[in-house]
């Protein structure tokens, strides 16, 4: 690998020993600026550390994320971890592993050829010689750039490749593990009470009536921002359940003031020459409405501002990001604001994890010497973070009299989906715009094409045919959205592929026929057939009774892991999606039981959102809501999954993390649509939707 093909983690962080220690006798301990969030990538990477350089998996320590020591791998997000860290810990791991050896072969007086490494000691000609890492790293220079010329040793993997247990699953099995139960001595605890719609004014707060019926807590305003701070955590609780008791908030004419939309993206335009004319053609319509992260536990943060320097304990997919925008927001040097990842329960893109840790550390400036701990209830989880953005699709298209698609346009309009803290300079933290407005967005961007897109993921087609696909961003509801898990791939595909069995349906095709028809990707072949030969595909007809099956297939971004699926409903009362099967193509599997969770867990939350999910926006306002006002899968819901891997020879590790909720949502769609007759375009595919389509509203 050339220096112009390092991952970009490798360009900003070169020096070695940036990524590699030998300081612990005994211990390999690897740096990495990408975060565990459930999806068991400390495991991933420490097999691959410890394969590369040739000791036992229980000699690796993957350090804490911390803003002090770790390297700035930017977000821990688009399924990039493995594809991106894990390259890098491998090239990295592999030049500690040839310098090492270089240092041995000078001690030695002897050829580094004759040299092997076994559990961090070398053998030379077969025998131990003695000498081992720890002895030999003061030889090493420490600082020099990972270059990406050392031999990997990719084609003899001891560990990659094997299911080994997940390292963070043992203290959580016992009831600890998370960001939770962390405990620091003279702990203050604090609610914070948030404004009730975006940009709402504090009028009032009546301290008489808190210090009268809650005399343990103490309220703390700054500007629009209030907190309460006890010693007692029910007591802060308790307090919160009466906000609306003491707390008045009022809106001011104006204040909000929409952000300017970025202009119409083409994200593709068609081929040259004109169409062939088209025999049969549709113009159709779907949607999805906003979506709750729902993580099963509540967003929690720490923070202590001691001696001048604010330390910030966080969930956060992005501590570095995270740490610009705090120290922004109060005033403090960047230096003097540090941030250390622990684990949370749950997280698909950008939650109320950094808001919790704003929230932290604004309180902890107030009270310097004592930490505090900001627990988010389950109301301001639901209701106050960040929502996945609501999002349409339009797309006209025709099938030609040879029974291929002859015309395709597609036009995608979304809220935006990429406004973590930072994004476009702007810190996109809610108690950052109750400090202050003037941390509203004014101009709001989307991803761009080269990162992956937000609303412009994954909306154009896999297949070969000419395409035009324009993509608008819609900045002017006061909602505040961001990234959830696939961005706008969730509903692109879910559009996509329910338009191609609309097609099939003009061209009298099987929908697996017609998709192959126009299919020439031999990766995204082989796993559309292995999923419908999983499957025992019909042909797309109703099996009767309200049960049918249906298929999708897409290609993560276009550039990560292909999978098919299958899905069966059944319908009655409701839609129940009775079984799923996957074909995935995620490249080489460092952890197939871990990427197999991935895959998994990413197909029943995108049941989830396809069958039962939406956020109620009214006049631009969310009311605060819990589970009872939340619809979501239930396990008595979740379907029989069969899940099957393919692995091509030599091929690199893929993102594989986001690669379900496309195809999942559209093979969904596609099997209600057979099952009644009628196509639902709206998701979630609700009694309510089925009885408007089956009316022909």
């Amino acid at each position: 690998m050339t220096g112009a093909a390092l991952p970009k983690s490798l360009t900003d962080t070169p020096a070695l020993g940036r990524w590699v220690s030998l300081a612990e006798p005994g211990r390999v301990i690897i740096f990495t600026g990408k975060v565990e969030l459930g999806q068991g990538i400390t495991t991933a990477l420490a097999q691959i550390a410890a394969d590369e350089l040739g000791v036992r998996l229980n000699q690796v320590t993957l350090a804490e994320v911390d803003t002090d020591c770790a390297p700035d791998e930017g977000f821990t997000a688009g399924s990039q971890s493995v594809e991106v860290s894990g390259t890098t810990l491998r090239l990295a791991a592999a030049q500690a592993r040839a310098a090492l050896k270089a240092a041995a072969a000078q001690h030695l007086c002897a050829d580094p050829a004759r040299l092997t490494c076994h559990d961090g000691a070398v053998w030379l000609d077969g025998v131990p010689s003695g000498l081992d890492y720890w002895a030999l790293a003061a030889d090493v220079d420490w600082h020099q750039p990972v270059t990406g010329t050392s031999v990997t040793l990719a084609i003899a993997h001891r560990l990659v490749g094997q299911s080994v247990p997940r390292a963070d699953l043992a203290q959580k099995r016992i009831g600890g593990g998370y960001i939770h139960d962390i405990e620091l001595p003279g702990m203050a605890h604090v609610r914070v009470l948030r404004q009730p719609f975006r940009l709402a004014r504090l009028e009032r707060v009546d301290t008489d009536w808190l210090a009268r019926r809650h005399p343990k807590v103490r309220a703390l305003a700054k500007a629009d921002f209030l907190a309460l701070i006890a010693d007692d955590e029910l007591a802060v609780h308790a307090a919160q359940a009466e906000a609306d008791r003491f707390v008045r908030w009022h809106e001011v004419a104006g204040r909000w003031q929409p952000a300017t939309s970025p202009a119409e993206m083409v994200v593709t335009s068609g081929a040259d020459g004109p169409p062939e004319p088209c025999t049969s053609t549709i113009a159709v319509r779907y949607a999805r409405p906003h979506i709750a992260h729902a993580s099963v536990g509540p967003s929690c943060a720490l923070a202590q501002y001691e001696a001048g320097r604010l330390t910030v304990w966080t969930h956060s997919q992005g501590i570095f990001a995270l740490r610009t925008q705090i120290a922004r927001c109060l005033g403090l040097e960047v230096a003097a604001v540090r941030v250390v990842h622990a684990h949370g329960a749950g997280c698909y893109g950008h939650n109320g994890a950094d808001d919790a840790a704003l929230d932290a550390a604004i309180v902890a400036c107030e009270v310097p010497g004592r930490p505090v701990r900001v627990q988010w209830s389950r109301e301001d989880e639901m209701s106050r973070g960040p929502l996945g953005a609501a999002m349409s699709a339009e797309i006209s298209a025709g099938v030609d009299a040879a029974g291929r698609v002859a015309a395709w346009q597609m036009r995608v309009t979304s809220a935006p989906h990429a406004q973590r803290p930072g994004a476009g300079g702007h810190a996109n933290l809610s108690s950052a715009e109750a400090l202050d407005g003037a941390h509203l967005p004014r101009a709001v961007a989307d991803l761009p094409e080269a990162a992956g897109g937000g609303a412009s993921r994954n909306a154009r087609a896999i297949y070969d045919f000419a395409q035009e696909v324009r993509v608008t961003i819609d900045t002017q509801s006061p909602v505040r959205t961001s990234s959830l898990r696939s961005l706008g791939a969730h509903l692109n595909v879910f559009a996509i592929e329910s338009a191609m069995d609309e097609l099939a349906a003009l061209a009298g095709a099987d929908p697996l026929a017609f998709r192959l028809r126009h299919l020439t990707d031999p990766r995204c072949r082989r796993v559309l057939i292995e999923a419908t030969e999983m499957a025992d595909w019909d042909g797309g007809q109703a099996i009767g009774g309200g049960v049918a099956k249906g298929l999708a297939v897409a290609r993560y971004k276009g550039k990560g892991a292909w999978l098919a699926a299958v899905a069966e409903v059944v319908v009655e009362a409701e839609v129940r999606l009775s079984r799923l099967w996957l074909a995935v193509d995620a490249g080489l599997l460092i952890n197939p039981e871990g990427a197999r969770s991935q895959i998994e867990g990413g197909a029943i939350q995108a049941a989830s959102w396809t069958l039962k999910e939406a956020v109620q926006v009214e006049n631009g306002r969310i009311a605060a809501f819990g589970w009872s006002g939340y619809p979501i899968m239930r396990f008595s819901d979740v379907p029989e999954i069969e899940t099957r891997f393919i692995e091509p020879p030599d091929a690199p590790p893929l993102g594989a993390g986001e690669a379900a909720q496309g195809p999942v949502a559209a093979a969904i769609g596609n099997a209600l649509a057979r099952a009644l007759g009628a196509r639902v375009r709206d998701l979630p595919l609700s009694r309510a939707q089925i009885m408007q389509a089956l009316a022909g509203e």
